[in-house]
């Protein structure tokens, strides 16, 4: 058995769904992570080196890790993507090939599947059709900046926290996720806040019912509260 077929056995049901690379089928998925290897990173690990990601691109394949900036002479941090499961970084680097001054810090146990970036780059010559895949997904990082941009000029926090939480809520179970299990620091990071600024609106949800905190995780109690939360709030812009 090829590393490939190694790799897929264990983790295609994951890659199967990696949306930069819909479309592949498990043969073709067996050949091309020939090229990858895995690598696992602890929790609280801390990527600062950034000529480590011109170098490789990487899928996740397991747990969190924040994309990050911080403000030098204030030292504030804002989070620019939070990456999960089926994510990919960087494809910044893949586009430009020069290095991208941002910071990764694992929230999580992570692992990764890691392929150097001259293999993918072949890999995308000899796939052309895979471009369209990779417009796509630069497009829709994209048009995310863009929101995020947008709303920390344009809407005030509580309207951007509710939004966050709107947007991590699994429609099937009405519960959220990815976000559920977060510091309010790390949630304060995402809006451009501060951790006791978050805290006071989330004990402001949780008064009104809308949500439950419990062992430092936000549990959604009635969706529909938040949804009218978030209109009185569009009502005073």
């Amino acid at each position: 058995m090829t590393s490939g077929s190694l790799l897929f056995e264990k983790y295609g049901s994951t890659l199967e769904k990696c949306e930069l690379f819909s479309g592949l089928t498990s043969d073709n998925w067996k050949d091309f992570l020939i090229d990858f290897h895995e690598e696992k990173w602890p929790k609280e690990t801390c990527v600062i080196n950034h000529q480590k990601f011109l170098y490789h691109f990487y899928i996740v394949v397991s747990g969190r890790i924040k994309m990050y900036n911080v403000d030098e002479f204030s030292e504030k941090e804002h989070t620019l993507f939070l990456l999960k499961k089926c994510d990919v970084f960087d494809l910044f680097c893949l586009m430009d090939g020069t290095p991208h001054k941002v910071y990764y810090e694992c929230l999580d146990n992570i692992k990764v599947l890691a392929i150097p970036m001259d293999k993918l780059r072949s890999w995308l010559i000899n796939n052309p059709v895979q471009y369209q895949n990779f417009l796509s997904y630069a497009g829709k990082l994209m048009r995310m900046l863009e929101n995020n941009v947008s709303q920390l000029i344009f809407t005030d926090i509580s309207t951007r926290l509710l939004k966050l939480l709107l947007n991590n809520i699994n429609h099937n179970s009405n519960q959220l996720e990815h976000i559920n299990d977060l510091p309010n620091k790390e949630i304060a990071n995402l809006i451009g806040s501060t951790r006791a600024v978050v805290n006071r609106h989330l004990q402001k949800l949780k008064k009104n019912g809308s949500i439950k905190i419990a062992r430092k995780q936000v549990e959604i109690k009635d969706v529909s509260l938040l949804l009218k939360e978030l209109e009185n709030q569009n009502r005073k812009l």
